[in-house]
């Protein structure tokens, strides 16, 4: 099969929910080819809690899933929340002393990878910028500097939590690939480019944790988990009226509004196990409780923005996941958020006749799980390209050749001063002279 046609599995691991998907690409769109769905147990606000009964509802949305598509994907991309996630900024430098390559941008990120805290592992690194002596630069590669630095968001999970999510998906069978964030991979789902570049702010409201991602300039600046959900609402109406969770739960989709409007109030009768018993319960009342879990997670989705943007996002907060289907939220946190607001659901290019069943706010999570998952494979061939290029030989630079010595010029020797040559005739008449004087 080739790369266009590769099957990519992924799984959403929900408090309320797990949901499978199988999907290949075809021309920058999704095929889904296969989609099962189960009830979750044994997870509570993302963290599993019974092992046992989390195998059992993951095995059974891949029983539901492998109705209608029968193929082998024995790797499967996973999200991952919780209260146990946790984000920081780090920035970390690499020794170039020359041009900077990929190699060297791949060195930073595993720099940034190794930076945790004792107990936890790496779950995701996101570049914020590069910079070269002191300043922005958006793409380093080719440039000459001593050294590169990289500011990075990581993600971390302790690593219990982790290692629990990646055992329960070996015990029902399968290998975890990767995991992702959970509103990261939302994001990819309901999220626009333009969007993202303007500055935007995602909140993905499951049912155990509402996750938060914010966006500037196109990447992720910001991450949050608030360890509230839409199960925590049901679990609210439930004690409330003294009704079964599932009760509660269709009574909030049905009839459960997110703003609280005082006036005339409607009763809605709410069958029990005992005969002439039935309960009754106060649209009115009900929407007290609603709105009042609704308040606390926008609040303090407020108190996160509010660390990260001095003004409003620009581009507004888009709401997705399960706990968004109650009516009047978007009224509710256009007030107390004072910004437009979308409510979304998966908006990628997803077809196939599973397509209509996913394009709903529940599945955003598994949908942009599969994105993520084609990105992935995109960015491991780009990796292994990088690391079979060998990296340009710089063109030999001759040894500096020792000067040459002049030899020290060689002094002609003194010339002695010739005795004056005397004449024979001279030499003649002395001698002759002193004969005389001898005689």
């Amino acid at each position: 099969m080739d790369d266009t046609k590769k099957i990519i599995a992924a799984i959403d691991i929900g408090t309320t929910k797990i949901a499978t998907v199988a999907a290949c690409e075809n021309s920058g769109k999704f095929d889904i080819l296969g989609f099962g769905t189960a009830q979750s147990n044994g997870i509570k606000h993302g963290v599993v809690r019974n092992i046992e009964d989390t195998v059992k509802a993951i095995t059974e949305s891949l029983n539901q899933l492998g109705k209608d598509y029968n193929a082998d994907f024995p790797k499967v991309y996973v999200g991952i929340a919780g209260q146990y996630v946790k984000t920081t900024d780090n920035t970390c430098r690499v020794l170039v002393n020359g041009i900077v390559t990929e190699r060297h941008l791949e060195e930073l990120k595993a720099m940034a990878m190794n930076v945790v805290r004792p107990g936890s592992e790496t779950i995701d690194v996101i570049l914020l910028s590069y910079s070269i002596n002191g300043t922005v630069v958006d793409n380093p590669l080719g440039k000459q500097c001593e050294y590169l630095y990289g500011n990075f968001h990581v993600i971390t999970g302790q690593t219990m939590m982790v290692n629990n999510i990646k055992k329960c998906v070996v015990q029902a069978g399968l290998d975890v690939r990767t995991v992702f964030l959970e509103p990261l991979a939302s994001a990819e789902a309901v999220l626009t480019d333009d969007e993202k570049r303007r500055g935007v702010a995602l909140i993905d409201i499951g049912g155990g944790t509402s996750d938060l991602a914010v966006y500037k300039d196109g990447e992720v600046i910001h991450t949050a988990v608030i360890p509230i959900g839409g199960a925590t609402v049901t679990g609210d109406i439930k004690d409330k009226f003294g009704i079964t969770y599932e009760q509660a739960e269709s009574m909030k989709c049905l009839y459960g509004s997110a703003v609280h409007v005082s006036g005339s109030d409607v009763s809605i009768e709410v069958k029990t196990a005992k005969v002439n018993s039935n309960i009754y319960v106060s649209r009115n009342e009900m929407s007290e409780v609603i709105q009042a879990r609704m308040e606390e997670i926008l609040n303090a989705v407020k108190f996160q923005l509010e660390t990260v943007y001095a003004d409003k996002v620009p581009a507004g907060v888009v709401i997705t996941g399960g706990g968004s289907l109650v009516a009047n939220l978007n009224q509710l946190a256009s007030f107390i958020l004072k910004n437009s607001i979308r409510l979304a659901c998966p908006i990628s290019n997803i077809e196939g006749k599973f397509a209509d069943s996913l394009k709903k706010p529940q599945y955003s999570t598994v949908v942009g799980l599969v994105k993520k998952g084609f990105d992935f494979e995109q960015g491991l061939r780009k990796k292994e390209l990088v690391e079979q290029k060998p990296e340009p030989k710089p063109e030999p630079v001759p040894e500096p050749q020792p000067e040459p010595v002049s030899e020290p010029e060689k002094k002609e020797p003194e010339k002695k001063p010739e005795k004056p040559k005397r004449r024979f005739g001279d030499m003649f008449r002395n001698l002759m002279d002193k004969i005389d004087e001898d005689e």
